[in-house]
């Protein structure tokens, strides 16, 4: 009797333990955000948690390294462990098997920021006015040039996001469709190489900053100064984003021709990061386009929530459209990108609460 009472208890611990080992996790929504190296995605990782936590619900947040084999893997460990939703800004394609295995679970997916290019396994992305950020860009080296009024050529030389960041692209366009009058007039002219649309892609290669990383730009930017820039003095470089712009301004700032920071050249940028806005501050980077990661974060969860209550989403202050994957049509939700300058860095950044005037003091210390 006693041995059948013992065996009878290991059985029913091994049962427990089986069915404790089974259970999911209890998070509700993964976040993976692709990469430390750009700040900003820390910050929107820390945002998208923080929204999703004062709804109620549970959140993890995962950062990629760049490398879309291990946020596969964290994106499979939101599945093991039954999330219910992956908020997800990706690397590159390489991520399609992955999203395939999250839709078998019924794990919806929204792609944050980045497009989840050549999928049809989720149905939403959330981002900013794509086209707007290089448009602000590109206008922003109009009017410091004062194109319009221009009566000697000005020299510029064009820079490119990471070639597998579908956003990339879209920048570029933006950036070229207001640029391209005068590169055609000749009032400003491209040193170095100059894909003539956005959908030269093998040009595209040649301008391109691989995984948007600051010291690829360096590098070539100062290739570029001992190069095809060596004989001409830069009016402008079109920087796709903060670490890229600071790169281009840090590169100038070691050679002869732009030994002050009068006489760098008009350096645009993306995302607003603190060290940008101490950048533009001291007057060596030009502009920023400011992406308020606070509302996209925001949007974000609300229109998880709608997805996860089943409810028909409402998103207050964006434009609804769709953008297509080149496999289907997805619903997409656009925010509106602000641009920065010297001028307005005080109100839109600062006197908003996004940095502190204490952060910007640490800046270099």
């Amino acid at each position: 009797m006693k041995k059948v009472l013992v065996t009878y208890l290991i059985l029913l611990l091994a049962g427990v333990a089986l069915f404790t080992g089974c259970q999911k996790s209890g998070i509700d929504i993964g976040i993976a955000m692709p990469e430390t190296h750009v700040a900003r995605w820390v910050t929107d990782g820390a945002k998208l948690k923080e929204n999703a936590e004062a709804l109620g619900y549970t959140a993890e947040v995962t950062f990629g390294d760049a490398d879309q084999t291990k946020q596969n893997k964290q994106i499979q460990d939101f599945i093991t462990k039954g999330v219910k939703l992956i908020v997800v800004a990706s690397i590159n394609t390489g991520i399609n098997t992955v999203l395939a295995d999250a839709k078998k679970e019924g794990i919806e997916i929204i792609s944050y920021d980045r497009l989840l290019m050549d999928s049809g396994d989720f149905n939403y992305y959330m981002t900013f006015n794509l086209e707007k950020v290089g448009t602000l860009q590109g206008q922003a080296i109009i009017d410091a040039l004062d194109l319009d009024n221009a009566t000697e050529t000005k020299y510029i030389t064009l820079f490119g996001g990471s070639p597998t960041d579908n956003n990339a692209y879209f920048f570029y366009k933006g950036a070229l469709d207001v640029l391209r009058p005068y590169i055609d007039k000749g009032i400003l002219q491209v040193v170095g190489p100059f894909p003539k649309t956005h959908t030269d892609k093998e040009t595209f290669q040649q301008i391109a900053t691989p995984g948007w990383r600051a010291e690829e730009a360096k590098k070539r930017m100062e290739n570029l100064l001992t190069g095809d820039a060596k004989d001409y003095v830069l009016d402008a470089v079109l920087a796709p984003n903060d670490p890229v712009g600071r790169a281009i301004v840090e590169a100038c700032m070691n050679d002869a021709k732009y030994d002050s920071i009068a006489k760098l050249p008009v350096v645009t940028g993306q995302d607003g990061e603190l060290a940008t806005v101490q950048y533009i501050l001291e007057g060596k980077q030009y502009m920023t386009v400011f992406k308020d990661s606070r509302e996209l974060a925001k949007a974000t969860i609300q229109l998880a929530d709608a997805i996860l209550k089943k409810k028909t989403p409402n998103i207050p202050g964006t434009v609804k459209t769709t953008f297509n994957t080149n496999v289907k049509d997805v619903t997409t939700y656009l925010l509106d990108p602000v641009l920065v300058t010297k001028d307005n860095v005080k109100k839109i950044i600062i006197d908003s609460g996004y940095y502190t005037p204490e952060e910007l003091k640490t800046i270099g210390q």
